[in-house]
């Protein structure tokens, strides 16, 4: 029998898998057919981190990629539906995540009238992994975006953790670990503890800060600029309300800024990325990979444009490690929902 046909009802025509990837960030839901092939509808939406993001919220993100990515009439096509959600986990089958995670996709579906035979909940981190080409099942994967950890995996799922612990008590390294220390090397340049570095100025001008207090783009020393004690007390006196008014996470979008003034030779800058670089690296030895072992990455931070994808090469070639990059889980929800129907 073709695989693509609809094993419930044939007449109906070709069966559908849908492949979810539910970050931090926002939520993609991918459409392709059971039997194989590229996707044939994607849809869009807010985070999905299972952990951190409201049920009623994640239900509503799930709902809406899910509706652009499946036209309705092809709704009852789909057989199997498999998400990677960030916080969610397969170590148990009470984890608190994957249950958030479940609950959520199976309201969203219902809701949109999906009764898929398969529904699975893996973690983001699985469905980067099988991401790669072939889909493989045993490796290490290692993710640089809002947030970093890396995994060991074994028989596609995870079976050791480094990092991923979150804003507040981990992720170094990761895209809110470098928007933070730009804010605190602005912050310790206005208060005199740190040099001169043009964070002062677009970290600034990203948290709106009012220009008249904003420091010159290329800062040179205090004593020879502009930028006076009470300019800098101004200065301090907005910064800090922007950040504290705002969810913690939103820091991340800083992160462009340090790779930007790192290639005009910002010193500070570089610095920032050099330590992120130094903090993933950590985090890959701790798995105690083997040299020549398969390593994904994905995260736009290590991206062929990524900030840290040459300081990070660099230091995973002596441990005989070389990155293989995916775009994000997508391509891996799919082919796992293929696999859980057991195509």
């Amino acid at each position: 029998m073709n695989s693509d046909v609809n094993p419930a009802s044939p007449d109906l025509g070709p069966a559908y898998v849908v492949g979810l990837d539910a970050g931090g960030t926002r939520t993609r839901a991918v459409l392709a057919r059971l039997g194989g092939g590229g996707p044939e509808g994607e849809g869009v939406s807010g985070p999905g981190n299972a952990l951190t993001v409201p049920g009623h919220q994640l239900t509503e993100h799930l709902a809406e990629a899910l509706a652009l990515a499946v036209p309705e009439a092809l709704r009852g096509r789909v057989v199997a539906v498999a998400g990677g959600f960030a916080g969610a986990s397969r170590t148990a089958p009470d984890e608190p995540g994957r249950i958030r995670a479940h609950a959520a996709l199976t309201v969203a579906l219902s809701r949109l009238g999906i009764e898929a035979g398969s529904v699975e909940i893996h973690s983001d981190i699985e469905a980067a992994f099988a991401s790669a080409a072939g889909t493989p099942a045993d490796g290490l994967a290692l993710v640089a975006g809002t947030g970093a950890v890396a995994v060991r995996i074994t028989g596609r799922v995870c079976a050791e953790t480094v990092g991923g612990d979150g804003w507040l008590l981990g992720d170094d390294g990761g895209g809110f670990w470098i928007g933070r220390e730009a804010v605190r090397a602005a912050l310790r340049m206005a208060d005199g503890r740190g040099g001169p570095t043009a964070l002062g100025a677009s970290v600034g001008r990203a948290l709106e800060v009012p220009e008249d207090v904003v420091p010159p783009d290329a800062p040179g020393p205090y004593d020879t600029g502009t930028w006076t004690r009470a300019r800098r007390e101004a200065y301090r006196m907005h910064v800090l309300p922007a950040v504290m008014d705002g969810p913690p996470v939103r820091l991340a979008r800083l992160a462009p800024l340090v790779a930007e003034a790192a290639r005009h030779e910002d010193t500070v800058a570089a610095r920032i990325l050099e330590a992120a670089s130094d903090h993933l690296t950590d985090t890959v030895r701790a798995l105690e990979p083997r040299p020549g072992e398969r390593i994904v990455a994905s995260g736009g931070l290590l991206g062929p444009a990524g900030p840290l994808t040459g300081l990070l090469a660099t230091r995973l070639r002596p441990l005989g490690l070389a990155l293989d990059w995916v775009v994000d889980g997508s391509r891996g929800a799919v082919a796992l929902a293929r696999l859980g129907y057991g195509g």
